[in-house]
C-alpha cells in the first residue's frame, strides 16, 4: 500500500511540473507573438532650435585692391605678414642683389619685450595642423624688427623705397591688407563681372611668393585698400522671389561660422538674377578667399522642434474659462454641472474634466480684460449639458466644439494629447511655441507617428 502511494505521488508531482512548464511555455509563446504582431511606437525627444532650412550659396568677393610690381630686380624678403593690416609707409618687402649682409643694430628693452611677447603668444597658440603660420609669423617678426629700426618713418616721406643693410625696402603706399597672391579678379566690379566668373573650375590663383630672383616690373604683392566689400551670389527665380524686398540680411560664413549683417539688393548679370551683399567690416577674415560659402540666415524663428508626422487635430468642447472652478478637496480644476434629482431639484455636480488647451478670446475692445476659452475633453460632457459659475446661477450650455493641433506625449508610458502652437514649418519638421498652456516642454517624449496612437493607449 505504501509503495502504491509513493508511485502515485511521483506521478502526481511529475504532472505538476509538466503543467507548470507548459503554462510557462505558452506564456512565452504568447508574449513573443504579441511582440512580433504589435505595432511598435517610435518615440521622439522634443528639442529646441530653428528649422534647418536656411539655404547655402557660394559667392564671389569683390573689393578695392591693386597688384603692385617689383621696383627693381633682386631676391625678395617678405616683411608684412600675409592677410594682416599694414599702415601706409609700412615695410612690405625688401629686394637685395644677393646674400643679405648682416647688420648690427641694438634694440631697446621695450622693443625686445614686445618681440618676446609676440613669440610667447605665437607659441601658446601654435597648432601643428597650421604649420604654415610659422612662416607668416617669421615675416611679421622681421617686419617688426625693421620697423623698430625706423624703416617706416625714416627718410623721405614721399619715397616708397629706402635702402638699409644692402636691401631696397619697399613700403606700402596706402593702408590696407597685404596678400602675396593674385587671381585676375582684382579689377572686377559689379559693373563688369560676368556669369562665367562664377565658374570655379576655370578659376586660377597665382602665388606671388618666391625664393627666386624677381625682375623689375614682376607682380609681387596685392594690397586691399578698403574695408568696404561686396559678396555676389547667384540666385534662382524662386530664391530671388523669396528674398525680394529685403534691404538687409544676416549672413553666416561657413568657413568659420561667424555671422554678420549686410545691405542686400538683387542685381542682374548677363540676364540672370544675383544677390549683392555689401559689408563694411570683417574683410580681414576672408581676404585670402575669392569664393566664399555662406548661409543666408532668413529663418530666425526658434522654439521646440517636432516632426510633422507627430501632429494631429482633435475636437474638444469649448467652455469659457470663467465657468471653471476648483474642487476644495482635491484642488483639481473642473466645472459645476447642474442637473435635476428625482424630486426635480437642481443639483450641482463637480466634473473633474481634463483641460487640453487655453486659448485667448480675441476682442475688438482694447480696454476689456483678457478672456480665455478652455478646450475640454468631450467624454466629460454630453451636448446640451448645463454648467454654472461657482458664485452665481449663470449658465452655459455645452455644445460648441473646436479642434486643436497637438501631439501624443508618452512620458508616463501612455498617450496624452498635448496642444501645440505652430510657429513655422518645412516639409518635415515644425517649430512650436514653448510657452503654450497645457503644451510641451523640452525633452518631452512624443509619438513620432500620431496615426499609430490613440488617447490613453498604454505603450509600455
Amino acid at each position: 500500500m505504501t509503495g502504491l502511494f509513493v508511485q502515485l505521488k511521483n506521478i502526481f508531482g511529475l504532472n505538476i511540473a509538466t503543467v507548470a512548464f507548459g503554462v510557462l511555455l505558452l506564456y512565452m509563446i504568447f508574449t513573443a507573438f504579441l511582440l512580433v504582431t504589435s505595432t511598435h511606437i517610435e518615440s521622439y525627444q522634443v528639442t529646441t532650435g530653428p528649422l534647418s532650412r536656411n539655404e547655402t550659396y557660394t559667392g564671389i568677393s569683390l573689393r578695392e585692391e591693386s597688384v603692385f610690381k617689383a621696383e627693381s630686380s633682386g631676391y625678395v624678403n617678405y616683411y608684412a605678414r600675409e592677410g594682416s593690416k599694414i599702415n601706409a609707409n609700412g615695410a612690405v618687402y625688401g629686394l637685395s642683389s644677393g646674400k643679405i649682409a648682416e647688420t648690427k643694430s641694438a634694440l631697446t628693452a621695450d622693443e625686445l619685450e614686445n618681440i618676446r611677447s609676440s613669440m610667447l603668444s605665437f607659441s601658446k597658440g601654435f597648432s601643428g595642423s597650421k604649420f604654415n603660420n610659422t612662416y607668416s609669423f617669421k615675416n611679421q617678426l622681421e617686419g617688426s624688427i625693421l620697423q623698430y629700426e625706423g624703416i617706416s618713418t625714416d627718410g623721405n616721406a614721399d619715397s616708397q623705397v629706402v635702402t638699409i643693410g644692402g636691401q631696397n625696402i619697399c613700403k606700402a603706399q596706402e593702408d590696407g591688407i597685404i596678400l602675396y597672391s593674385m587671381d585676375g579678379y582684382e579689377n572686377k566690379t559689379v559693373e563688369n563681372i560676368t556669369a562665367a566668373d562664377f565658374d570655379q573650375t576655370s578659376y586660377h590663383e597665382t602665388d606671388l611668393k618666391t625664393s627666386e630672383k624677381v625682375q623689375a616690373g614682376d607682380n609681387i604683392y596685392t594690397n586691399i585698400t578698403s574695408e568696404l566689400w561686396s559678396l555676389i551670389i547667384p540666385l534662382s527665380d524662386k530664391q530671388a522671389a523669396k528674398l525680394e524686398g529685403r534691404s538687409t540680411i544676416r549672413v553666416k560664413f561657413l568657413k568659420d561660422d561667424m555671422t554678420q549683417s549686410g545691405d542686400f539688393s538683387i542685381i542682374k548679370i548677363d540676364g540672370n538674377k544675383y544677390g549683392k551683399i555689401d559689408f563694411s567690416r570683417g574683410l580681414i577674415r576672408y581676404a585670402s578667399d575669392r569664393f566664399l560659402d555662406i548661409e543666408l540666415v532668413t529663418n530666425t524663428v526658434t522654439g521646440l522642434k517636432i516632426p510633422l508626422s507627430a501632429i494631429e487635430s482633435k475636437d474638444f468642447y469649448v467652455i469659457p474659462a470663467e465657468y471653471a472652478t476648483t474642487d476644495p478637496d482635491s484642488g483639481s480644476v473642473g466645472f459645476n454641472k447642474i442637473s435635476k434629482d428625482s424630486s426635480g431639484n437642481n443639483v450641482r455636480t463637480f466634473i473633474n474634466a481634463t483641460i487640453y488647451g487655453k486659448v485667448k478670446i480675441e476682442s475688438d475692445d482694447d480696454s476689456a480684460d483678457e478672456a480665455y476659452n478652455y478646450y475640454v475633453d468631450r467624454s466629460a460632457f454630453r451636448e446640451g449639458d448645463a454648467i454654472v459659475k461657482d458664485d452665481s446661477n449663470q449658465r452655459f450650455i455645452v455644445g460648441e466644439t473646436d479642434s486643436l493641433e497637438g501631439v501624443y506625449c508618452i512620458n508616463q508610458g501612455y498617450a496624452v494629447f498635448r496642444q501645440v502652437d505652430i510657429l513655422d514649418q518645412n516639409e518635415e519638421y515644425a517649430i512650436i511655441s514653448s510657452n503654450t498652456s497645457y503644451g510641451l516642454s523640452r525633452y518631452d517624449r512624443i509619438a513620432r507617428d500620431s496615426s499609430q496612437v490613440k488617447e490613453q493607449d498604454i505603450l509600455y
